[in-house]
Formats: structure tokens, sequence, C-alpha cells
């Protein structure tokens, strides 16, 4: 995924180069098709005259042959008719493939490949255009590329080396994994605690961010509301609407919302949520609207989770498989 932005601009460029190009393009292209037909033709001629030079031989073998040797006249009378049914079928066999395939191109083949040079870009998108043909004419018009991103940001500058030299640079946006990796994440923070003091909706919060072009680090059009919830809730801020609710003034200290003990964590909501149904982390759900969940976590019970989110991946998985083989062995000894 990470290169997919890279191979859409250099596809772009290629196909921008090959466009002045259009009309020398399907002269070559046609002159590529006469050669290659006349190639076959000549292909065909020869497999002709080889049969022609062994009916003669069977021929000449046929009449050579003394009479009173009748079964040598009789096996050579055999293979020679069998030399004119095949010089016959391979002369029919080539009339058919003339005729289908002349050696030279019609008038509507000649208008058919202009067309194609002239949209090149529906030539390159054809289900006939295997990706080795792409590569190949990638290969053909560019001799390298160099990307140098700027640290872990959004932000890369692409140089493209054509063959002969010359180059085409760029300046692009990449898709990158977390959200603050975006080298505009200070200006979003900023502009969400203006637009939640303002008293914004987290839709409205949503389609001002994409308004101003700041968009999500996957370079999707917009955030969307749970975005902007988790956004809000990770660096504590509410919009004027809900500051009042009776709901958030029920915390008590070493108490969390669910979405915010995440967010200091550095996890995913969806995770945490997941160990508190796994009963390993300790909370209650508040009995108003919107009946969020409540985490109960003092400074070390943070540190304790944190420590457990930074384990590696699959190993609560297999610290539960391995204390079932204890508790198998210890069962059957």
């Amino acid at each position: 995924m990470a290169g997919a932005f890279l191979d859409a601009y250099v596809v772009e460029q290629v196909l921008a180069a090959l466009a002045p190009a259009a009309l020398e393009l399907s002269v070559n292209a046609a002159e590529q098709v006469e050669q290659h037909r006349l190639e076959v033709d000549r292909i065909w001629r020869q497999r002709l005259e080889r049969t022609e030079l062994a009916c003669d031989r069977a021929r000449r073998q046929y009449q050579l042959a003394e009479p009173e040797n009748r079964l040598v006249v009789r096996q050579l009378e055999k293979d020679w008719e069998e030399a004119l049914a095949a010089h016959q079928k391979l002369s029919e066999d080539y009339q058919h493939f003339v005729q289908a395939r002349p050696v030279r191109l019609s008038a509507a083949d000649l208008a058919a490949i202009r067309v194609l040079a002239r949209d090149i870009p529906e030539l390159w998108r054809a289900p006939s255009t295997t990706h080795t043909d792409r590569k190949r004419l990638l290969r053909c018009v560019v001799e390298q590329v160099q990307v140098t991103a700027q640290g872990t940001s959004e932000k890369v500058h692409a140089v493209l080396t054509w063959a002969g030299g010359s180059e085409s640079t760029a300046d692009l946006l990449r898709p990158v994994a977390r959200l603050d990796h975006l080298s505009y994440y200070p200006l979003l923070v900023e502009r969400l605690r203006t637009l939640a003091g303002a008293g914004l909706t987290a839709n409205a919060i949503a389609d001002q961010l994409a308004a101003e072009g700041l968009r999500p680090p996957h370079r999707k059009e917009r955030f969307h509301t749970g975005e902007i919830l988790q956004l809000l809730q990770r660096h504590q801020l509410r919009t004027t609407r809900t500051q009042t609710r009776p709901a958030d003034q029920v915390l008590q200290p070493g108490e969390w919302w669910l979405a915010t003990l995440a967010g200091e964590i550095g996890m995913p909501v969806a995770t945490l949520f997941g160990w508190l149904q796994r009963g390993w982390v300790n909370g209650r759900q508040d009995t108003r609207p919107p009946h969020r969940w409540i985490i109960t976590a003092g400074p070390d019970e943070v540190e304790r989770l944190r420590a457990l989110h930074r384990l590696p991946a699959g190993h609560h998985n297999r610290r539960r498989w391995t204390q079932l083989q204890q508790t198998d062995t210890a069962e059957g000894t």
C-alpha cells in the first residue's frame, strides 16, 4: 500500500510523456505488426517449399523403381500419395491464414492502431495488456525512481530519471500508519480545540477539517465522526454542547472514560474494551445516556495496562495455550 501512490505517480508521468509521441508510436506499431506478419508468411512459405521438395523426391523415387519389385513400388507409391496429400493440406491451411491475416495491414487495421496510440491510457488499462507488458513499457522510458521521505510524515520527494538522463521531480503525499505521524498533527489538534470550543458537533468539525484540507493519515477525504470523537477524548476536549452533560460529572478520582484511557495508553479503544470483557480491567457502565463505560484505574493500574499493551502480538494467546498444556499435564500425572 505504501508504494501504491508512487506507482500511480510514475504511471501518470509515463503516460503523459508518451502522449506527444502517439503518432510516432502508431507508425512504429504498424511497422512492427507488418514485420511480424512478413516473418510468419516467410515461415509458411518455407514449410510449403519443404513439402514440395518431399513430393518431388517421392515422385522420382517411384519413377526410378524397377516394376518387378512390386512391394517396393507399392510402398513408394503410397509415400508419394501421402506427400501429395500433406502438401495439399498445408496449401489449404496457408490460404486460410492469408485470408484471415493478410501480410499487409488493411486501412481499418491502420486506423485501429492510430486510435489505440492516441488513447494510450486506455491501452494501458486494457485487459489484453498484461503486467509484463506494462513493466516492459516502464523499463523502456524510466531509468530510476528515487524517493526521499520527511521522517515518518506523509511528505515525500520523488525524483524520476528518464531514459537519456533527464529528470522530473514532485512533492507527493503518502498514507501513514498513525495520526501523530502527520506533519500537520499539531495544527490538527489546535483546530480541534478551537472548533470544539466554538460548540461545533463532531460531524461539523469533520466537515470543517475537510474544507481546510486536514485529512486522515490514510488520505481519505475526511475524518469520520467516530475518529473526531476519539481525538476529542484523547486530548480531553469537549464541545460546548457536551461540557455540561450530567454524565460527564460522575467520574471520581482514578476513574476514566474507556476511550480516554485508551488514548492515554496509546491503544485502540476496541482492544481495551476486549480486555474489559475478558476481565483484565475493572469497569462499570454509566446508567445515563449514552451509557459509556467507566474504567477504574489508578496510576499503578494505568502503568500495568501500559506494560500489558507493550507485550508482543500473540503473547496472550500463547500464554493461555501454555497454561492449558500445563493443566493437561498436571491432570495426566
